[in-house]
C-alpha cells in the first residue's frame, strides 16, 4: 500500500509538520489504521477515501487517539491529491460532524482551506494546574472545544516557555470526556502572543494524545485566528506557529463563520507499506 509522507505549512523539507497520508477505495479496519499511525509516530496519520475526483472523506490519527479534526493532515492530504490522484484545482472532503471543507489550490501551489471556525472565549474559572504548565505569568485564559489558550505577555515568553508536560497530562486526566470519535477529548494547550514579524505566534501541547508539542497545528488557529481578528481589528492574519520546526499559516476570516487557512507543502517521501 502507497504511503505519503508530507511536510505541510512550509516551503522546506524538514520544517512544518509531517505527516502521512494514505489513500484508499475504502477504509481499513480501524485498528489496522491506529497501529499505522503508531508505526508512524508521527503527530498526524491522514487516512483518505475515495468517492470521486472531486470528493473525499478523511481520517486522522495520532500515534494514540483518533482526532476529529486536524489542519495540518489536511494540508497534507491536499497536497497528495492535487500531486497523484486528481486534476481538479478544487476538492471537497467530507468530514463526520463538520460538514464539507472546500479544498483549492492556488497556481503557486498555495493550497487553501475552507474551514468551520472555533472561536473561542475567555473564561475566569479554570484549573488551578493551568497557572503551573508553563514557566512564564499568563495575562488571560481562553477556551474553545478544542483547547484551553493561554494568552502571554510577549511573543518571547511563548518562544521561551518551558512547558510542563506532566501537569498537561494531569489536567487532560481530570477534566477528560469521552466522545464516540476519539478515546479521550480532553483539551490540549495553546499558547499565543502578538508579534512584531507575524500577526501572532502560538505553541501547541498534547503529550495526553501522544503530541508533546504539535509543530503546527492547523485546527487551532481556526481559534486562534478568531481571536486576533477581534484583537487586532482585522480579517486577514498570518500567524507563525513557533515549534523547533515551525510554519507559517494565512488566515482569512470569512462569511458564515468560516475561515480560510492556507499554506504550503513538500513532499518528503513516497512509500509502500507492507500489510
Amino acid at each position: 500500500m502507497k504511503m505519503y509522507q508530507v511536510d505541510a505549512f512550509t516551503t522546506e523539507l524538514f520544517k512544518g509538520n509531517p505527516a502521512a497520508v494514505i489513500v484508499t477505495n475504502d477504509w481499513l479496519d480501524v485498528s489496522m489504521m491506529q497501529n499505522i499511525a503508531a508505526e508512524n509516530n508521527l503527530a498526524e496519520t491522514a487516512f483518505v477515501k475515495i468517492i470521486d475526483d472531486e470528493n473525499y472523506e478523511i481520517r486522522w490519527f495520532t500515534p494514540k487517539v483518533e482526532v476529529d479534526f486536524c489542519g495540518h493532515a489536511t494540508l497534507a492530504s491536499s497536497f497528495v491529491l492535487f500531486k497523484d490522484y486528481t486534476q481538479a484545482k478544487t476538492l471537497q472532503f467530507h468530514v463526520k460532524n463538520l460538514g464539507i471543507f472546500t479544498i483549492t489550490q492556488a497556481n503557486d501551489g498555495k493550497i487553501q482551506m475552507n474551514f468551520p471556525v472555533r472561536v473561542p472565549h475567555k473564561v475566569e474559572e479554570y484549573p488551578e494546574l493551568l497557572n503551573e504548565v508553563i514557566d512564564r505569568p499568563i495575562q488571560a485564559v481562553y477556551m474553545n472545544q478544542q483547547a484551553y489558550i493561554l494568552i502571554c505577555a510577549s511573543e518571547a515568553d511563548v518562544i521561551e516557555a518551558k512547558p510542563n508536560f506532566a501537569m498537561i497530562n494531569a489536567i487532560a486526566e481530570a477534566y477528560e470526556v469521552s466522545t464516540a470519535i476519539t478515546a479521550s477529548n480532553a483539551l490540549d494547550i495553546a499558547l499565543t502572543a502578538d508579534s512584531k514579524h507575524y500577526d501572532y505566534v502560538a505553541r501547541y501541547f498534547a503529550p495526553h494524545k501522544g503530541i508533546n508539542e504539535d509543530p503546527v497545528t492547523g485546527s487551532m488557529h481556526t481559534g486562534l485566528a478568531p481571536l486576533w481578528a477581534e484583537k487586532l481589528n482585522k480579517k486577514s492574519l498570518v500567524a507563525y506557529q513557533s515549534s523547533a520546526r515551525g510554519g507559517t499559516l494565512y488566515c482569512v476570516l470569512k462569511d458564515h463563520d468560516r475561515i480560510e487557512i492556507s499554506g504550503y507543502a513538500k513532499l518528503y517521501m513516497t512509500a509502500e507499506i507492507a500489510l
